[in-house]
């Protein structure tokens, strides 16, 4: 699978979080590592962005948070779980379009090899 510079920067990010942890702890834990490494690297983001829904012609804060909003062009769902369920897909589908961004990296690092538990996903 081939990836765009910034995807393929931030996987790089994650996988040297998951090298130094492995699989086993909390999102949040994960989440604060790899907002350190993006830090590192000079890569832009922001953590627990809010995501408002649009409702017809009104906006509502129902309590939703985008894991990590990058450059505000790519969003990252992380995930600490043993299977990536189509619920998660959903949730991060649903969360690019709200956003109206492109691109979003589903990463869960509940896995030997963090390869194996990252989906890319394009609108």
């Amino acid at each position: 699978m081939e990836f765009d510079d910034l995807s393929s920067r931030v996987i790089g990010c994650a996988i040297e979080v998951h090298r130094i942890l492995g699989p086993g702890l909390l999102e949040s834990a994960y989440e604060q590592c790899l907002a350190y490494e993006l830090s590192r690297h000079g890569i832009a983001f922001q953590v627990q962005y809010p995501q408002p829904v649009q409702y017809k012609d009104i906006q509502l804060d129902c309590g939703y948070r985008i894991d990590i909003l990058i450059e505000n062009r790519l969003i990252l769902e992380l995930k600490s779980v043993e299977t990536i369920k189509g619920i998660f897909e959903a949730q991060l589908l649903t969360y690019m379009k709200l956003a109206g961004i492109k691109i979003g990296l589903l990463i869960s690092f509940n896995n030997t090899r963090l390869k194996d538990g990252i989906k890319r996903f394009v609108l």
